[in-house]
């Protein structure tokens, strides 16, 4: 599956951002989409993943911040990010599960100014 993540910048503390993720094959046929983000000096994390079924599960460090939805006909994954934080400044991958295989898009830059 290619992947193809838009929608980081620069925002202020508490502001809020809308990343997508635009698969190149239907998402139902994806057992999960998720999102994971890595910042300078750190490990890769997971922030939020989305099962084909709809359940959702998030990181601790983002829930009630931030929501996974997704738009099956376009093929896309959303991560809206609100009350954003100087921490959640990093480079943010989205990512495919399918048949034990798990695929990555390019990542997207997002940068949280205090």
């Amino acid at each position: 599956v290619q992947l193809q993540a838009s929608g980081g910048g620069l925002v202020q503390a508490g502001g809020s951002l809308r990343l997508s993720c635009v698969a190149s094959r239907s998402i139902t046929d994806i057992n999960f989409m998720g999102w994971y983000r890595q910042a300078p000096g750190k490990q890769r994390e997971m922030v939020g993943l989305l099962s084909n079924m709809g359940s959702t599960v998030y990181g601790d460090s983002v829930k009630g911040r931030f929501t996974i939805s997704s738009d099956n006909a376009k093929n896309t994954v959303y991560l809206q990010m609100n009350r954003l934080k100087p921490e959640d400044t990093a480079v943010y991958y989205c990512s495919a599960y399918l048949r034990g295989n798990t695929d990555w898009g390019q990542g997207t830059l997002v940068t949280v100014s205090s």
